[in-house]
């Protein structure tokens, strides 16, 4: 078959894409266990910087495996379920087959539906529950923002925040992951009188001398509405639809079994 003619270009053609393609296919294939494994550490880092146990130094495995147990909430009922696997939620997301449409009313968080199920991260020292890190996700200016929330074991005080997936405009709503923001979350409290969601992230910096400022946030320059959406999803999170009646037994002292 002569090099010039249509036929053998094609057969060429043809041959080296379906080489390429078994190639690639081969590598996606043999990948994936790392992939996912790397996915998982990465999961696994988040929870322990919002609970304030992430340093250059720490092994993240070794540290979880340690101090770490992960539950299935049913948010219908704010009780621990026993037979259930948190592996098997969505990345940690909650499983979407037991979800249900939110009303426009009650959507606060932009989210659309509530999962029924979501794993939560019971961080212990010793056999006492330190920390319980919580899964949340809102809407803010451009995107669904996601991130962890570890509250103390009083159900009532912030132990830390941090987001791992989101589109906010760098250098503005981008700015809700830096660490100088962060940290303006820890010790701040939940809830006021009357047991309703009092935190929230204010317009410019917190007064320390103002009696309102155990439940305050500084804002974040330039971006209203990324703070806003972040306000909403606290509200609507810690609120009595999703994680409100589980916090409550955490401030009753129940037991976690």
């Amino acid at each position: 078959m002569s090099n010039d003619s249509i036929a053998k270009t094609l057969l060429v053609a043809i041959g080296l894409s379906l080489v390429c393609s078994i190639v690639v296919s081969v590598a996606a294939v043999g990948l994936k266990p790392r992939q996912e494994a790397n996915v998982e550490a990465a999961r696994r880092a988040e929870i322990l910087r919002s609970a304030g146990l992430l340093d250059t130094e720490t092994d993240v495995n070794a540290v979880f495996r340690e101090r770490v147990e992960a539950r299935v909430l049913d948010l219908d009922s704010g009780q621990l379920v026993a037979d259930m696997d948190p592996a098997a939620l969505d990345g940690g997301r909650g499983a979407a087959a037991s979800s249900t449409v939110l009303p426009p009313g009650e959507d606060i968080a932009g989210i659309v539906r509530r999962p029924r199920y979501v794993p939560v991260y019971l961080i212990r020292d010793g056999e006492a529950v330190q920390t319980v890190v919580l899964p949340v996700h809102g809407y803010g200016l451009w995107s669904t923002m996601y991130g962890f929330l570890a509250m103390g074991a009083d159900g009532n005080t912030v132990e830390g925040l941090s987001f791992y997936q989101h589109g906010e405009t760098p250098g503005l709503g981008g700015e809700i992951e830096n660490p100088r923001w962060l940290a303006g979350w820890h010790g701040k409290k939940v809830y006021g009188e009357g047991d309703g969601v009092k935190l929230g992230v204010v317009k410019g910096q917190v007064d320390p001398a103002s009696p309102q400022s155990a439940w305050q946030v500084d804002g974040l320059s330039g971006a209203t509405l990324t703070a806003t959406g972040v306000n909403n999803m606290i509200h609507y999170w810690l609120g009595e639809g999703a994680f409100g009646p589980f916090l409550v037994r955490l401030r009753n002292g129940e037991v976690l079994s």
